[in-house]
C-alpha cells in the first residue's frame, strides 16, 4: 500500500492532464436520496475517460530502446485512446488490438490519433491474446489495461484527486470495476491516507469478475460477459489489483442494465453530458446502494469514468431508463374483448401517466395488453397491480423480464385473423394526463379498436397507431368524429407496411 501510494505521487499524469478533473455538485440526486452526492468527472479528460492516467504513466517509464520498438495494447476502447493518445504525445509508435464489438465511436477516435488497429475476437480475452502474440512478433512493449503496476499508479491519481477536492466529510467512493486496476489504486491509496472512508467497486451484473473472485478468494474466469457496459467487460481480473481490492476494497457490488441506464439519465440531467455505460456503473452502485443498505455518513462521491458513448445506442438507454430508476412499471393485461372494454380499462388506471400502449385484437373473447406506466417506484407499481386486480384485470408484472422489455414489446401487433373492415391512422396525442380518455370517450364505443401502439418519447406530443373495424357505410361518419376530436391524424390504411404486416 505504501508503495502504490508513492508511485500514485510520483505519477507523470500531469504532463497530459495539467489540472484535475473537477467533482461536480449532483444537486438532483442529492435532494431524491438525502445526501450530498458529488461526481468525478473523469468523462472530461481529453479522451473522455480516465484512462490515460494510466497510460501515460506507464508508457513515459519507458526506456529509449522501448521506446524506438513501439507500444501495443488490447482494449475494448478507452485504454485504447489512452495509449493512443500517449504515443502520439511522445511521439512513438502504437498498435491497438480491439474486439470487434468495440463501439465504432472508441475506433473511430483511436484511428484519428494516428494508431494501427488490428480487429480481432467478440471479447477483451480475444484481443489480447492476439496482442501478446504481435508483441512477440514484432517486440513491441505490451501496455496492460490494468494490471500493471504503473498503470495502476496513473488511474490511483484519482484517488488522490478526490481526497484533495471532496469535502471534509466524504464517507464513500462508488468506482466502477472492469479489470480492477482503478478500483484497486484508489482503494490503496484512500485507505493510506483516510482509511475512514469507503471505497465500493461496481460491476455490472453480467460482468461480475471481481465480485465473484472476491467471494471465493481467487480470481475467477466468467465463461462469458455482458458487452453492453463494453468498458468493463472483462473475463478475468488482474492479478495485482486482485490483491489490492481483496485487501483495500470494502465491498463490491453489482448492478443491472436498466440501473446503468438510469445512472446516465440522471448524470445528463446533473451534468447535461452523456455517460457511456461503464461510465455510469459508479453512479448506479451508488443509487443502489442507497435504495438497499444505505449510503451511512458523509457525502457520497461516484467517479463518471467515461463518456465514449454511441449516439445509436442512445435509443436503448431511453427505453431502460425509467425502468431502471423505478420510474417505469411494465405489465401484461387481460381485459374482455367486448364493447367498451378498452375505455373501461383506460378508467380503471385513472390518471396515471401511460407511457406505452400496445395491444392487437387476437380473439373475440380476450385480449392482452403490453402496459408501460410512470410509477414512484416498486410499491406505487405493487398497488397499481392491486387496483387492477380489485378491477377484474389479471396482469403480469414484466418490468423485470428482460425478453419482454428488449424484444417483445416491439413485436405486439402483426396479424389479425378475426378482423374484418379495418381502417388504421396515425394520431399525435398532446402528452398530458387525460389525453386517452379524451379520444376514447368522443369517439364511443362505436367501432371497435382492433389494434393500439403508443409510446412515450418525452416530446409534447406522441405518436400513436390506431385501428378500428369500420363497416364502408360508416366510414364518413368516423371522418366527422375524428375531424371533431382536434388531434392531427393520418389514414395510413394503404400504406405499403400495413398491407405487408398488419393486413
Amino acid at each position: 500500500m505504501h508503495d502504490m501510494l508513492r508511485r500514485a505521487l510520483n505519477a507523470r499524469v500531469t504532463d497530459v492532464l495539467p489540472a484535475p478533473t473537477p467533482v461536480d455538485q449532483a444537486p438532483l440526486l442529492s435532494a431524491r436520496l438525502g445526501t450530498t452526492v458529488l461526481l468525478k468527472r473523469e468523462d472530461l479528460t481529453p479522451i473522455f475517460a480516465f484512462k490515460i492516467r494510466g497510460a501515460y504513466n506507464r508508457i513515459a517509464q519507458l526506456d529509449e530502446r522501448q521506446q524506438r520498438a513501439g507500444v501495443i495494447a488490447a482494449s475494448a476502447g478507452n485504454h485504447a485512446q489512452g495509449v493512443a493518445y500517449a504515443a502520439q504525445r511522445l511521439g512513438l509508435r502504437a498498435t491497438i488490438v480491439m474486439p470487434r464489438t468495440t463501439p465504432s465511436i472508441k475506433i473511430d477516435a483511436v484511428r484519428r490519433l494516428g494508431a494501427e488497429i488490428e480487429l480481432v475476437g467478440d471479447d477483451y480475452a480475444a484481443a489480447a491474446a492476439r496482442c501478446e502474440v504481435r508483441a512477440a512478433e514484432t517486440g513491441m512493449t505490451v501496455v496492460p489495461p490494468f494490471d500493471d503496476l504503473d498503470v495502476i499508479a496513473g488511474q490511483a491519481t484519482v484517488g488522490l484527486e478526490i481526497l484533495r477536492q471532496a469535502p471534509r466529510d466524504l464517507g464513500t467512493i462508488f468506482v466502477p470495476i472492469g479489470g480492477g486496476g482503478l478500483a484497486s489504486g484508489v482503494a490503496a491509496v484512500v485507505k493510506e491516507l483516510r482509511p475512514d472512508i469507503r471505497v465500493i467497486g461496481v460491476e455490472p451484473e453480467d460482468s461480475d469478475a471481481m465480485t465473484r473472485s472476491l467471494a471465493v478468494g481467487e480470481r475467477v474466469v466468467l465463461d462469458h460477459v455482458g458487452i453492453f457496459a463494453d468498458g468493463v467487460a472483462v473475463r478475468q481480473v488482474g492479478v495485482h489489483t486482485f490483491a489490492l481490492c481483496q485487501r483495500y476494497l470494502d465491498d463490491c457490488i453489482t448492478v443491472s442494465i436498466d440501473q446503468i441506464c438510469g445512472a446516465i439519465k440522471d448524470a445528463f440531467d446533473e451534468t447535461r453530458s452523456v455517460l457511456e455505460p461503464a461510465g455510469a456503473v459508479a453512479l448506479a452502485g451508488l443509487q443502489h446502494m442507497a435504495a438497499t443498505s444505505g449510503l451511512g455518513r458523509g457525502a457520497a462521491i461516484a467517479i463518471a469514468s467515461g463518456a465514449n458513448m454511441n449516439f445509436a445506442r442512445l435509443r436503448y438507454v431511453t427505453e431502460r431508463a425509467e425502468i431502471g430508476e423505478r420510474r417505469e412499471a411494465v405489465l401484461a393485461v387481460t381485459i374482455p374483448e367486448t364493447p367498451g372494454a378498452f375505455r373501461e380499462f383506460c378508467a380503471a388506471i385513472g390518471e396515471r401517466s401511460v407511457t406505452e400502449f400496445n395491444y392487437r385484437l387476437a380473439s373475440r373473447d380476450e385480449a392482452h395488453v403490453f402496459l408501460g406506466i410512470e410509477v414512484g417506484g416498486r410499491d406505487e407499481a405493487a398497488t397499481l397491480i392491486e387496483a387492477l386486480a380489485t378491477a377484474g384485470y389479471r396482469s403480469v408484472d414484466l418490468t423485470d423480464d428482460d425478453l419482454a422489455k428488449t424484444h417483445v414489446r416491439h413485436m405486439v401487433g402483426g396479424r389479425a385473423r378475426d378482423v374484418g373492415a379495418e381502417m388504421l391512422f396515425t394520431f399525435e396525442f398532446p402528452e398530458r394526463p387525460g389525453a386517452l380518455m379524451q379520444f376514447l370517450t368522443h369517439l364511443g364505443s362505436r367501432w371497435n379498436i382492433s389494434l393500439f401502439h403508443y409510446r412515450n418519447h418525452g416530446s409534447a406530443f406522441g405518436r400513436v397507431l390506431c385501428a378500428f373495424e369500420v363497416p364502408p357505410n360508416e366510414r364518413p361518419e368516423l371522418a366527422e368524429r375524428l375531424a371533431e376530436l382536434g388531434f392531427s391524424y393520418v389514414d395510413e390504411t394503404e400504406n405499403p407496411a400495413v398491407r405487408l404486416f398488419l393486413r
